[in-house]
């Protein structure tokens, strides 16, 4: 679709536009007090727009389409690829929201007449400086089951100054509840990764090489043969592909192609006290003094546990008070002060 410069009095938002709930009660909830603009993300083949379009002509709000396939691939699917074939577990939708939503979407809506941008993440930000330079805080949602501030821990100050959230302080309940109030279109929700149709495993074996070799137990004795390690994840239970158990992933034994696992779960090797993150971000680093004490979370609804947050020369070590189960290479550790989202970084080792 024809993308123009909107001109109006009222400041303008851009508001995502997926076809889902949450971004069509966002941008009904920003259409009464801004000038808003329904905006697809068009990320890869048969990504419909029409959903999110039924929404913008229901709200009778101007739609766009903007066309990110290219970008999305070499950003995400070509990061999500490469992760699992160096033997990382990555979460593309924190690269995603760092790459696109709030990187390449951001620019593009600001070039076009744009004041603000805005998605339906549940999360909380704060401006806690009325000066020339505004200071803002993120905060975890009002909705703790939903709250997705695990995923923004990429977000820079001088993007916040132009991204909204609406949805922070409501729960999921209360969003049901206003879209049907407003008798919103949606499309059913999903909990996958969206460039991708039922198990990722299914993805990975269509676009990457197998290389199969030896499952070994923490004995040293084989017990099987893996298809790839790529198909592996620290912690891992499921399609081991040895007989009896159950196993679980201690490791990967990459000179030899070779996949670790045990039989025990309280294996002492699934079990570590420290991590070093890499690509660290802080949402304002004003204040900060290391070693910083507060909370980190390792995995997306995994519990936050208390840490000491060392700043090596180019890397932080993160130390928890308890050992933390199968901390997996790749995936984001995320740091808290009670509900403050401080920042996060990407699990090396």
């Amino acid at each position: 679709m024809e993308q123009k410069k909107v001109k109006n009095n009222s400041e303008v938002v851009f508001v995502g536009l997926s076809g889902g709930i949450d971004s069509a009660v966002a941008a009904r909830i920003l259409s009464m007090k801004y000038y808003t603009v329904g905006v697809f993300l068009k990320l890869f083949k048969n990504h419909s727009f029409k959903p999110a379009e039924e929404i913008a002509r229901k709200l009778n709000i101007p739609f766009l389409v903007i066309d990110f396939q290219k970008e999305f691939k070499k950003n995400v699917i070509d990061y999500f690829l490469k992760e699992f074939s160096n033997g990382r577990t990555p979460n593309p939708c924190v690269i995603c929201n760092k790459k696109i939503k709030f990187g390449l979407f951001l620019k593009k809506s600001l070039e076009i007449g744009a004041d603000f941008i805005a998605t339906g993440h549940y999360v909380r930000k704060l401006q806690i400086s009325n000066s020339k330079f505004p200071v803002f805080k993120l905060y975890k949602a009002k909705d703790k089951k939903k709250d997705q501030s695990y995923f923004l821990w990429t977000l820079t100050q001088e993007q916040l100054k132009k991204i909204l959230f609406p949805l922070g302080n409501y729960t999921k309940k209360q969003v049901y509840e206003l879209a049907k109030k407003w008798n919103l279109p949606y499309r059913k929700e999903s909990v996958d990764i969206c460039f991708l149709k039922g198990d990722h495993r299914e993805f990975l074996k269509k676009h990457l090489k197998s290389n199969p070799g030896p499952i070994i137990h923490t004995s040293g004795k084989i017990i099987g043969r893996h298809n790839g390690l790529f198909l592996y994840t620290i912690g891992q239970r499921k399609e081991i592909g040895a007989s009896g158990g159950p196993f679980y992933v201690v490791g990967f034994d990459f000179k030899n192609n070779a996949l670790i696992v045990t039989d025990d779960f309280y294996d002492k090797n699934l079990y570590k006290k420290e991590l070093i993150a890499k690509n660290v971000n802080w949402i304002l680093k004003k204040n900060l003094k290391f070693p910083l004490k507060c909370r980190a979370r390792i995995r997306y609804q995994h519990k936050e546990e208390p840490a000491e947050i060392l700043k090596l020369k180019n890397r932080y070590k993160v130390i928890f008070k308890k050992a933390q189960r199968a901390i997996t290479p790749g995936q984001s550790v995320v740091f808290y002060k009670n509900n403050q989202l401080l920042g996060g970084g990407i699990i090396e080792r």
